[in-house]
């Protein structure tokens, strides 16, 4: 069986580190060039573009092996993004055509916005729940979910774990889950979790993972 790659790819940061986007925008599918709003919320920070576009890739190939989607679709995938935020990593998911998308967060305000959003796009893929994002992980049906957005906030990082311990309880074995964190986590804490990394990009301070179920293949 063919290794699966784990080079890791270098996306250059753009602007200074601490000026936070007061907009993203997603990247493809329906909703392709839509800005959404950034709240001055501290701990706040949306994945940038260029990081979400390099994810959807790998996203888009897992689902093109899987189902012969082409053109970066995620056709009949289920989603969990258990620390929404703007709801940026969710909502792109809805925008390639996953028929489940949930987005979690626990600050009202965000919440709101999310809400605000989801009508605007009409998305009725998508629910919004206000609530703790490690709780609705454990709730949701085991080997239930094509992907698993976590996106902790950087400066709680006991979070982590648990998160990182449901995620790999609620993902499909054909899916995947999506970590970033200030870090690089590696296999060998990971494999305790059930998870091992299939790719990794770093861009600035951001580490951004895609990990899969099971043991890392063996060299």
């Amino acid at each position: 069986m063919k290794k699966p790659d784990k080079t890791k790819a270098r996306v250059q940061p753009t602007g200074r580190a601490d000026k936070r986007p007061h907009e993203v925008r997603i990247i493809g599918g329906q909703w392709k060039r839509t800005r959404l709003a950034v709240a001055d919320k501290p701990g706040l920070r949306p994945t940038p573009d260029r990081v979400r576009e390099t994810l959807f890739n790998w996203l888009a190939s897992l689902a093109g092996a899987s189902s012969g989607a082409t053109g970066g679709a995620l056709p009949g995938w289920h989603c969990i993004d258990a620390f929404a935020g703007t709801g940026a990593l969710g909502l792109e998911a809805a925008s390639r055509g996953a028929v489940s998308v949930l987005l979690v967060d626990q600050e009202s305000a965000l919440v709101d916005q999310l809400l605000k959003l989801k009508t605007k796009l009409a998305a009725e893929a998508v629910r919004v729940e206000r609530g703790n994002g490690v709780t609705a992980l454990e709730r949701t049906t085991a080997n239930s979910m094509h992907a698993v957005f976590l996106d902790p906030p950087f400066e709680s990082p006991a979070l982590y774990e648990p998160a990182l311990r449901a995620a790999a309880r609620a993902v499909h074995d054909d899916g995947a889950v999506y970590l970033e964190a200030a870090r690089l986590w590696n296999d060998e804490e990971l494999a305790p979790l059930g998870l091992h990394v299939y790719r990794h990009l770093k861009a600035g301070a951001v580490h951004a993972h895609l990990l899969r179920k099971g043991p890392a293949s063996a060299a």
